[in-house]
């Protein structure tokens, strides 16, 4: 059984700083890629940020600059340092992962994280 599990959401006043994280747990072999998506309040789901096999990342255009994904690789845990967060960053946040397990690849979602940015 594989899982993803996130954390590090919360309340954060405008200007600050929040990090998440995402632990994929189970009979893994190898991630394909491994980020976070968003979905706020009456919008649709959307990428934030992606790690993809071979160090590569790819950013929202709303997040560059703020917002940065990294892998630790003793660990199957990706995390999004996020900083200078804006109300308009609000939603849950979710992390999405194609992993290589024992019976193929697959797409894989954790249950999500709130992230609130008001003062």
């Amino acid at each position: 059984q594989v899982q993803l599990v996130e954390s590090g959401g919360g309340l954060v006043q405008p200007g600050g700083s929040l990090r998440l994280s995402c632990v994929a747990s189970g009979s893994i072999r190898g991630i394909n890629s491994m980020g976070w998506y968003r979905q706020a309040e009456g919008k649709e789901r959307e990428l934030v940020a992606m790690w993809i096999s071979g160090s590569r990342t790819t950013y929202a255009d709303s997040v560059k600059g703020r917002f940065t994904i990294s892998r630790d690789y003793t660990e199957d845990t990706v995390y999004l340092q996020m900083n200078s967060l804006k109300p308009e960053d609000t939603a849950v946040y979710y992390c999405n992962a194609d992993l290589s397990t024992t019976w193929g690849s697959w797409g894989y979602w954790g249950q999500g994280t709130q992230v609130t940015v008001s003062s």
